[in-house]
């Protein structure tokens, strides 16, 4: 809650404040409520208001617990602040306060608006501070009976909130008194929760940001933490990984969200539940339990922010090597989450939603009715849970536009037969924060996927097989046609015959263009892959004086000249520090401290012979060291200190190759007096500049033959020639939080010791809010439609600012000059943009006149379209909800591009704008290996023509041919095999075009092995229990063998039941 803060405060701009109290009351948005309260007290009074004649609202004193009262709610939607130990009295002509002497200085301020808002008297009483108030109640229930007999009622109804039970001496005071009188007392929590449920335009605001923080939160924390702490095996409880989470959400600069750390809060204590204990409810508390990650596991994790009191929540579900019947189970449950999410539309009835899910679940898995939560959720905003806004199958309130629903569902012990004790019994759970507007239902927590493929980690090497007869199948193995198939409209019918005809044309062309090409000496020129790496000689010490006199016999480590000097044999012996491969330290059950360092010793796997050991030929190379202390600091010191020089010495010989291999640039031309430079400010760049120091945006100017960006700092600039430009984007912000421009340069520059090719100015035109009030404004103060407009006034202005920029330099580049770089700043076409995976997130990709883009999420997407030779559809046409989009380029050495998690109602769209770009498609059911592919068309490029070119993957007509072949999942296939011919042989070649992504995975484990410390301790004690394997002693158990298959986990990839490929990595 709200924490009230002394000081002086100044009423501005709609605010007041009391003096020497830094509370500022919003009176706009308090007068437009009250008069919100008091018509819906008035419309309602019968149904919802009990036909009460006032209403008693008693706020507890604070507390530490996390609790939703909605008493609290009242104070903080009314007043925009929690005012402890306050009752308040609602009556048609007055309002009665009972509060201290401070807050009845901060509530002065707003009686005249009430009187001007709904023609109420608001009357204070004091409460002194040794006062038990019973003399001021008295007052007030006299004022009530009064006004009552004036309205010709006999006897007095009373509203008050039934479920909240007193607290402090005040409140009970207050209850005793109350139940004693004569008035009728009636419940009205849920006249409170109608009056709340329509959220206005500033709140909704709140909502989004808080949705914001909680989907980062889940999305680049929690994701990222279950990955590193899986792929580790490290040892973790749930209860650990809860407080690590709720740091990060009151600290939200950790996951890169500009929101003001003092206006967020946790709605609960984030949950985390895995190895066969479940508890679906949001009171739920993670326990003391190791996350449990075995095969079969079930992790779910639920997280819940507040911004400004207005909660959001997220929950999703993962699974690990997943059974047959979790993943179905899976499917099903999220089909009838976006079934629940669909029918939430105005004008609906509430039970709509739950009734939506429980369909679906009769439909695909009649089986699991009885494991389905009883609700879909509530409604949700300054409360957690509005409990007049259950989605169950007996509400049938009306949906309204502006109300806000925590659509939570899951099923709940379930059991997997197959599966070890602890994970037998499983539970999954999805949640989202979902807002109704009147065109659309927005789910404001969905940058947070909860796809199958997305939250599905696989590591199990046993289920390699693909099912492509399963693939084509839904849950209930009924066939699913495509949307193309299903059409029946004429015009429809002639549009897609047109498009075909014109890609059998651009296919001829493009065999054509292929053919001239590979006869012509191969593919086009493409980037080397790799890049010899030469390296200076290190040198710890030139001289033997300038070697440190030893102070003792103990590990050195100078920092100065770079080397860590080691006692051996009564010496200390220097190495530089480049030449330490890993350090390490280890404590036995003697106490005794062991420091092991490895060196990178040549001709070793990864550590090929370079230019000092080809010059020492026949030299004998140290390959590690290990000391024994009793001084455990000191040997922490040490490991510390040798690990940090060593990655200060690493960067920098890095930045310094990086650099060799630049291409060197053109000197840019400052603008002089006759011109003068175009100028834009306040801007930041990506990639960054390095340092630990504060990051200050800068200005980008355009000069005679380039840009120059630079900030106050003289080493933080960066050059952009003209010249080396290819393609330059401007990017209005409109849906985004950024506006940018985006250069893409034909050579690589250096920005701070980052070696790029794109590079990006941006201004953030979000969550910029000024605070008109000063540091003095309180942090619950909302004025948000102000600020929602002043948001809105500074994206426009900051568009406007880049568009005159880009209109500038766009004429500059118009002269004749610069005629022949054919620069023009291109804007991204979003209206035929499509959501999907280019790289470890789904991003919103768009395309451009001349590339296809996405500039928001790092790392960038920039593909140039005419260096494309086909595009691949692959996945299609097998009811798949997504396909996937290969690249070819016509460099055949450059790996193709592959978008993954296509949505297939962008399929349509897709084809029609690679159609109109003289782009030719083809499609496919299956994922192809294209490394072997492409090595197979540079091999043999001459086989390759004559077998039709890239006809091979024509679908249609392989189909043609026979139905129930099965070389039309083949993919290109240039020797001379018999189409009927099935030996092992034809087998194992089809299987090696279906990519699998092992051929990806073992560069990646080569890579990863590069990477490696060194043999730790368990490595050398697991090759003797080898060694002594091999000598017969050969007691592997199957745990063992199950815990060495658990290694290779995220190095490879087994196909879901039911079609749906894992990922190797959760997202």
């Amino acid at each position: 809650m709200v924490e009230l803060r002394n000081g002086s405060a100044q009423a501005a701009n709609g605010k007041s404040s009391a003096a020497g109290s830094a509370y500022s009351i919003d009176l706009n948005a308090f007068q437009t409520r009250l008069k919100l309260f008091y018509s819906h007290w008035d419309e309602q009074r019968t149904n919802l208001w009990g036909s009460s004649d006032a209403i008693a609202v008693a706020c507890p004193p604070p507390s530490e617990d996390l609790r939703y009262l909605k008493s609290t709610a009242l104070n903080l939607w009314l007043l925009g602040f929690e005012f402890p130990e306050t009752i308040m009295v609602f009556m048609k002509k007055q309002i009665y306060i009972l509060c201290s002497q401070k807050k009845a200085s901060i509530l002065e301020t707003v009686k005249k608006p009430a009187r001007e808002a709904v023609g109420v008297d608001l009357v204070l009483h004091v409460k002194l501070k040794n006062d038990d108030g019973t003399t001021l109640m008295d007052s007030i229930f006299r004022a009530i009976r009064t006004q009552s007999k004036a309205d010709g009622h006999d006897s007095v109804t009373v509203g008050y909130i039934q479920r909240e039970a007193p607290e402090g001496k005040l409140l009970e005071t207050w209850a005793d008194k109350l139940k004693n009188t004569e008035f009728h007392l009636i419940d009205v929590s849920n006249g409170f929760s109608t009056l709340f449920a329509t959220k206005s335009n500033e709140e909704l605001i709140s909502i989004k940001r808080a949705a914001y923080l909680t989907t980062s939160v889940m999305k680049n924390f929690v994701v990222s933490k279950l990955e590193n702490v899986i792929d580790e095996e490290k040892k973790v409880s749930h209860s650990a990984l809860m407080e690590e989470t709720e740091k990060v959400i009151l600290e939200p600069s950790k996951v890169n969200c500009k929101l003001k750390a003092e206006n967020v809060d946790i709605c609960y204590p984030p949950i985390f539940q895995s190895g066969g204990e479940f508890d679906l409810r949001p009171s739920a508390v993670s326990n003391d339990e190791l996350l449990h990650y075995n095969s079969a596991s079930v992790i779910i994790c639920a997280v819940g922010a507040r911004y400004k009191s207005y909660c959001s929540n997220i929950a999703r579900t993962f699974l690990i090597d997943a059974e047959p019947l979790q993943s179905k189970a899976y499917e099903v449950l999220l089909k009838a989450h976006e079934a629940a999410i669909g029918s939430l539309k105005p004008g609906n009835k509430l039970n709509a939603a739950y009734q939506a899910a429980v369909s679906v679940v009769e439909k695909e898995a009649p089986d699991l009715i009885s494991n389905l939560t009883k609700s879909a959720g509530t409604g949700i905003g300054i409360e957690f849970r509005e409990s007049g806004l259950n989605l169950n199958a007996k509400n049938e309130q009306i949906i309204k536009e502006g109300m806000v629903f925590n659509v939570s569902l899951g099923f709940q012990n379930l059991q997997c037969e197959s599966s070890k004790s602890k994970n037998k019994n499983f539970s999954l759970l999805l949640a989202d924060t979902v807002i109704i507007s009147k065109d659309k239902t927005e789910v404001v927590t969905l940058m947070s996927s909860k796809a199958l493929k997305d939250v599905a980690y696989s590591f199990n090497e046993d289920e390699e097989e693909e099912r492509p007869s399963k693939r084509s199948r839904g849950i209930d193995g009924e066939p699913v046609v495509s949307k193309t198939t299903l059409r029946s409209d004429n015009h429809e019918v002639s549009k897609e015959e047109l498009r075909r005809q014109h890609q059998a044309e651009l296919a001829r062309q493009k065999n054509e263009e292929t053919a001239r090409r590979l006869a012509g000496g191969g593919s086009e020129s493409g980037e080397n892959r790799s890049s010899v790496r030469t390296t200076a000689d290190l040198v710890a010490y030139k001289n033997i004086n300038d070697v440190p006199p030893p102070r003792e016999m103990m590990i050195q480590v100078d920092q100065k000249n770079e080397a860590v000097l080691l006692p051996i044999n009564g010496s200390m012996v220097p190495f530089h520090v480049a030449f330490i491969r890993t350090v390490s330290s280890q404590q036995d059950t003697n106490r005794n401290n062991y420091i092991r360092i490895i060196f990178n010793v040549p001709g070793t796997p990864f550590n090929p012979h370079d230019a000092n050991s080809m010059k020492f030929q026949g030299s004998i190379y140290l390959k590690e060291a290990s000391f024994r202390s009793k001084d455990s600091r000191h040997i922490g010191e040490v490991v510390q200190s040798i690990k940090a020089l060593r990655r200060q010495v690493v960067s920098r010989e890095s930045e310094r190759a990086e650099r060799a291999t630049l291409v060197t640039q053109e000197k840019l031309q400052l603008a002089n007096n006759r011109f003068k430079p175009i100028r834009l400010s306040d801007l930041w760049i990506r990639p960054v500049f390095g340092g630990r120091g504060r990051k200050i945006p800068g200005t980008l100017e355009a000069h005679a033959n380039g840009f120059r960006y630079s900030t106050t700092r003289q080493d933080e600039r960066v050059d952009v020639m003209f010249g080396n430009i290819k393609h330059a984007f401007f990017q209005p912000a409109e849906n985004e939080m950024i506006t940018l421009l985006h250069f893409h340069l034909h050579n690589h520059i250096m920005v701070g010791n980052k070696k790029t090719k794109d590079v990006q100015f941006y201004v953030e035109v979000m969550d910029m809010v000024q605070n008109v009030g000063g540091s003095k404004r309180s942090a619950y103060d909302p004025d948000e439609l102000e600020e929602e407009q002043r948001e809105r006034e500074r994206k426009n202005k900051i568009n406007v600012e880049f568009q005159t920029f880009v209109n500038r330099v766009n004429d500059l580049w118009g002269q004749p000059q610069f005629n022949g770089l054919d620069l023009e700043f291109d804007q991204p076409l979003r209206e035929l943009g499509f959501p999907g995976v280019p790289h470890k997130s789904s991003v919103f990709i768009v395309p451009t006149s001349a590339c296809l883009v996405e500039l928001i999420e790092n790392p960038f997407l920039v593909v140039t379209l005419s260096e494309i030779e086909i595009v691949n559809l692959e996945r299609v046409g097998l009811g798949q909800k997504n396909f996937d989009m290969t690249i070819v380029f016509k460099d055949f050495k450059r790996d193709v591009l592959r978008i993954d998690s296509i949505p297939s109602t962008s399929l349509d769209g897709i084809k029609e704008w690679l159609d109109t770009t003289d782009i030719k498609y083809y499609e496919s059911r299956l994922n192809l290996n294209w490394r072997q592919i492409l090595k197979t068309i540079t091999d043999d490029p001459q086989g390759f023509i004559e077998g039709g070119g890239w006809e091979f993957l024509n679908l249609e007509a392989t189909d043609s041919e026979s139905e129930n072949s099965e070389e039309s999942d083949k993919g290109y296939e240039p020797s001379d095999i018999e189409p009927e011919s099935e030996t092992d042989d034809d087998d194992s070649d089809s299987e090696s075009l279906v990519e699998s992504e092992d051929d990806e995975d073992e560069d990646d484990s080569v890579e990863d092995s590069e990477e490696e410390k060194g043999k730790t301790w368990e490595e050398l004690e697991r090759e003797a229990t080898n060694a002594d394997r091999e000598k017969g002693n050969d007691s592997d158990s199957e745990e063992d063998r199950k815990r060495r298959k658990a290694k290779a986990f995220g190095k490879s990839r087994a196909g879901l039941s039911g079609g749906m490929p894992k990922r190797s990595k959760l997202r």
